[in-house]
């Protein structure tokens, strides 16, 4: 079943086409891999879909309903999660404190925040945590935390607003090998056992490689490419335009949009 689907999406910044015409969707319990190297447009692209910046053309529809014109609060309550490049964490807070706040929001219960809002959800957020492996670190707090603990930490947060589609921006930017691979197998597992739809970037080609079903290619804000890993990674267009320089498997930082 479809989940999101994206049509001529574009966005110009000036005279620049930062996001030009682009079209795919993503199924329910599909890892959609979004690449391309820096400034192909694959952040502009996150932002349009998650409400903070309007596209010029095109549509995004949820499970066939628009999310155009939407803030992100509406399109995260209609059910996207995000995950970022920066792990977005409250460093003060406890890594259980951290997942009751979303669950505080998603039931609608911040206005209870300061009273009874540290016995609220517990099962809840410790049953989310043992499933990233994070049950055993609830009462630290987030800012003592090794980076690869913080993405697991984000990602629990993701799930506890049960999306429907998961943005996931280069989920294992600043991470060891090992590291890595663990949290995207742990990602692919949950993502499939919930039926949740993901599109994530990330400049580690490994990776792509290894988890998604199907990878869209971005170069200069256009779609350039679309298929299962062995046909992208066999797509002659891809080839020149990566392959020959290199620069398909940058490991830099996402630059201009």
């Amino acid at each position: 079943m479809t989940v999101l689907e994206v049509k001529g999406l574009t966005k110009a910044f000036g005279g620049v086409h930062a996001v030009n015409g682009v079209s795919f969707s993503v199924a329910a319990g599909e890892l959609l891999a979004l690449v391309g190297p820096n400034g192909a447009g694959k952040t502009t692209c996150f932002n349009m879909l998650n409400g903070q910046i309007p596209p010029d053309a095109g549509d995004i529809t949820l499970n066939g309903a628009s999310l155009r014109g939407k803030s992100p609060r509406h399109v995260w309550r209609l059910g996207v999660g995000r995950t970022f490049q920066i792990t977005a964490t409250f460093g003060s807070m406890t890594v259980l404190e951290n997942i009751q706040t979303v669950l505080l929001s998603h039931h609608r219960r911040l206005f209870d925040f300061w009273g009874r809002a540290a016995r609220r959800h517990i099962a809840e957020g410790m049953a989310l945590l043992e499933r990233v492996g994070m049950a055993s670190q609830a009462d630290r707090p987030c800012a003592v935390l090794a980076y690869g603990d913080l993405k697991r930490v984000e990602l629990a947060m993701a799930l506890a607003s049960d999306p429907r589609l998961l943005l996931m921006d280069e989920p294992t930017a600043g991470m060891a090998p090992r590291e890595r691979i663990e949290l995207m197998a742990l990602t692919a597992e949950l993502v499939r056992e919930k039926n949740i739809a993901v599109l994530f970037t990330e400049h580690d080609m490994d990776v792509v490689f290894a988890h998604a079903d199907r990878i869209i290619v971005l170069n200069r804000g256009e779609l350039i490419a679309s298929g299962t890993p062995a046909e992208v990674r066999a797509d002659a267009q891809v080839q020149e335009v990566y392959l020959g320089s290199g620069a398909m498997f940058g490991h830099g930082p996402e630059g201009s949009p």
